[in-house]
């Protein structure tokens, strides 16, 4: 992936696009605009960076990915990163700050919010991404 014009980072996040808690999340989600814009990716749409996280061995069910310039983070990390780049205006965005800006506590924090959307897929009968199938 290469860089944009205006020298911006590349910023790519792709999530389960059938996943109430991840559709939310994105939708409230506020990057500064310093950072750059970031684009959305389904994890359930075939795609360049679907197929790029496929080929490392990166499992979509696992966590969702951010891409910042030419560097993948998966799970926790991408969750921390998305946190340190978000906008700190509202209240979504200053509780995300606030919880995820640590990473220690991001990593503790993750697998619960990971079994929380499990969880949730099951309840409402979605299935898993399954992309390193």
């Amino acid at each position: 992936m290469s860089q944009r014009k205006d020298a911006q980072p590349q910023l790519l996040l792709v999530y389960d696009g059938e996943c109430p808690i991840c559709r939310r999340y994105v939708r409230w989600q506020r990057i500064r605009k310093e950072v750059g814009e970031l684009e959305l990716i389904d994890a359930r749409q075939d795609s360049e960076a679907r197929q790029e996280l496929t080929a490392q061995g990166i499992d979509l069910d696992e966590g969702f990915a951010l891409q910042v310039g030419e560097r993948w983070y998966h799970g926790g990390e991408a969750l921390h990163h998305l946190a340190l780049l978000g906008t700190r205006s509202g209240v979504f965005n200053r509780l995300m700050y606030r919880l995820f800006a640590s990473q220690k506590r991001t990593v503790m924090l993750y697998p619960l919010l990971r079994t929380c959307r499990n969880c949730l897929l099951k309840i409402i009968s979605k299935s898993r991404i399954g992309n390193l199938k």
